[in-house]
């Protein structure tokens, strides 16, 4: 029978550093009143006994345990990488640890990861959206279990967000898409059920249709899954339509990009022979062919400022917070005047 290994102590730490259980434990928890000298001594004492913190005790001592989960709706695509990891980086330099779930869009799944990530211990939450059950929000409040929403920015749902208005942001790109002479637009929608900024996105896209006293029925939309197959397959249903449209509106930059690849299968000319729009400006708009006009989200600033406030929440130095984030167009070389 093998023997289990020794797992070294703070007393060990202690007693190969030559000082005090206490001061190891100032130095562990960067604390002030420590010199340079004995922090140095300590680091490497825990270093050569390969001393791990036992964050289990910390957190029963702090009623924290210094983790932050973040539930998203899909690993699949770049749609939340770069928030996510601006997110990451600013909870590590806070000393706070990301736990990170994905929901796969499934609201049912996603309360069960929300429940799963408090079980463990997770001083909050970082969620996508604002759709979701009110017990959802009711089970937080509970167990003081602060959560922030972000892409998305609805100030008078009263919960705390950073994000952007999904529907304007929208209505802008519309606005512009129907100045530069498009009266014929094919919509590539994401999923609108359970999910509130591909609904408001379209719902911008209806707005700015309705104040240029465009027909609505002639708004030809096409709901789908956010996958890039998934918009090529909707943009050949559009485009074998009898009346094809001059420019297709995606609801984000992974649809547009599967459009753009149907295309050139088709032997189309973007922009010539037709117009595609994106949203989110993720690194891939800028690198499919041709790049991508679409609407830029300052995605690493929204996962920065989120981090920051809902670790402000955590250490209540804030009771709520809302911050709206501006967007812009982005044109580059799939949109044309007609």
């Amino acid at each position: 029978m093998s023997t289990p290994p020794i797992i070294p102590t703070l007393e060990d730490v202690a007693k190969e550093a030559g000082v005090s259980t206490a001061t190891v434990s100032r130095c562990l928890n960067n604390k002030a009143n420590v010199s340079m000298a004995t922090q140095r001594r300590v680091m490497a004492a825990a270093e050569a006994l390969k001393y791990t913190p036992n964050f289990n005790a910390r957190a029963m001592v702090a009623k924290r345990s210094n983790t932050v989960g973040a539930i998203i709706p899909t690993m699949e695509n770049a749609i939340f990488a770069q928030g996510l990891q601006a997110f990451q980086e600013t909870l590590h330099n806070l000393n706070y640890n990301l736990l990170v779930s994905s929901s796969a869009y499934q609201p049912k799944l996603e309360a069960e990861q929300i429940r799963e990530l408090v079980a463990r211990g997770a001083d909050g939450l970082l969620l996508i959206g604002y759709e979701r059950d009110d017990s959802v929000y009711e089970f937080l409040k509970s167990r003081g279990v602060p959560a922030m929403v972000a892409w998305a920015s609805l100030p008078y749902k009263g919960h705390a967000s950073v994000g952007f208005d999904n529907r304007s942001s929208m209505r802008m790109l519309a606005d512009h898409v129907i100045s530069m002479g498009h009266k014929r637009v094919g919509v590539i929608s994401g999923i609108t059920d359970g999910n509130d900024r591909a609904k408001e996105r379209l719902n911008g896209i209806r707005d700015s249709w309705r104040a240029h006293s465009l027909n609505i029925n002639d708004l030809h939309v096409i709901q789908t899954p956010y996958q890039f197959e998934n918009g090529a397959t909707a943009f050949e249903t559009l485009m074998v339509a009898n009346q094809k449209p001059t420019v297709v509106m995606c609801g984000n930059d992974v649809l547009a990009a599967g459009a753009i690849s149907k295309a050139r299968e088709l032997g189309l000319n973007i922009p010539n022979d037709v117009s595609v729009t994106g949203f989110d400006d993720i690194e891939l708009a800028r690198y499919v062919f041709p790049a991508l006009t679409t609407v830029h989200v300052p995605h690493r600033s929204m996962g920065r400022i989120a981090a920051q406030n809902l670790v402000d929440l955590i250490e209540h130095r804030t009771e709520n917070f809302s911050h709206q984030l501006d967007v812009s167009i982005v044109m580059r070389d799939t949109l044309r005047r007609i």
